[in-house]
């Protein structure tokens, strides 16, 4: 994996992203004369890359530089201030889905993923839980707020900055290969809509709940079909896009 800051300004991102994604970092500007070059030439040596700047320069970066969707490395797209990681080149087979959530988990940033698999998946599950919960203990609780509904209508998983490394959510996600969206505290408060405030999380999180507001969060446009459901130390909320199941119907 390797980072490409296009701009100095930059490094200090891309530093953190290096350490953190165990990557090589690029530092285009020591040899400022032939950028592109030295891109043109790398690009086939790393098998993903995280580009920080605009989608327009990574465009033309990538001209003449692509082959074939099964061999080419996974291209994810920074901008300079960490608010959105696109995931440009390779989302399925090259795993730039799944690297536009890493970053956005490491950096804040909103994952961009505009693959049709993805866009007509209609649930966005919210999930909070306790300290230590297993995964049988988060499968549990997805499965009944899920009813009758499938885990492969959905698209995305979200919870709270505190349990972006709680194992059982973590070993959940992996299993069955759904991303795992992490929001600030601070954007959840900005929209505290709850049915069932809880104060232990009010005391111990500062919100009046987090599944509810992770789910609503993450799919803005989406409807609460499934207020928040409480079982053995999980809570799980699901919203539904009805952009996404109108498509899907029409297709």
């Amino acid at each position: 994996m390797a980072i490409w800051p296009v701009r100095r300004e930059s490094e200090a991102l891309a530093q953190r992203l290096a350490e953190a994604l165990n990557a090589a970092l690029h530092r285009p500007w020591q040899n400022a004369a032939r950028p592109l070059a030295q891109f043109q030439d790398a690009f086939h040596e790393a098998r993903a890359w995280v580009f920080i700047g605009a989608t327009g320069i990574a465009v033309r970066f990538l001209d003449g530089l692509t082959r074939n969707k099964r061999t080419d490395p996974a291209v994810v797209v920074l901008d300079d201030a960490a608010r959105f990681a696109i995931a440009l080149l390779g989302g399925h087979e090259g795993g730039a889905n799944r690297l536009a959530y890493r970053v956005s988990r490491l950096t804040a940033a909103v994952p961009v993923v505009t693959t049709a698999t993805e866009a007509v998946k209609p649930l966005t599950l919210g999930i909070g839980c306790r300290r230590g919960v297993s995964e049988n203990q988060i499968t549990a609780a997805v499965r009944q707020a899920l009813g009758e509904r499938h885990l492969d209508e959905v698209r995305e998983v979200a919870t709270v900055d505190l349990k972006a490394n709680e194992a059982g959510l973590l070993a959940f996600c992996e299993r069955h290969g759904l991303p795992l969206r992490v929001l600030d505290r601070a954007d959840l408060a900005a929209r505290p809509f709850v049915t069932q405030p809880s104060a232990w999380v009010q005391q111990n999180v500062g919100l009046p709940g987090v599944c509810e507001p992770c789910a609503l969060s993450a799919s803005p446009r989406g409807s609460l079909i499934v207020p928040k459901l409480a079982l053995d130390g999980v809570t799980v909320a699901v919203v539904e896009d009805p952009g996404a199941s109108a498509f899907e119907e029409k297709s």
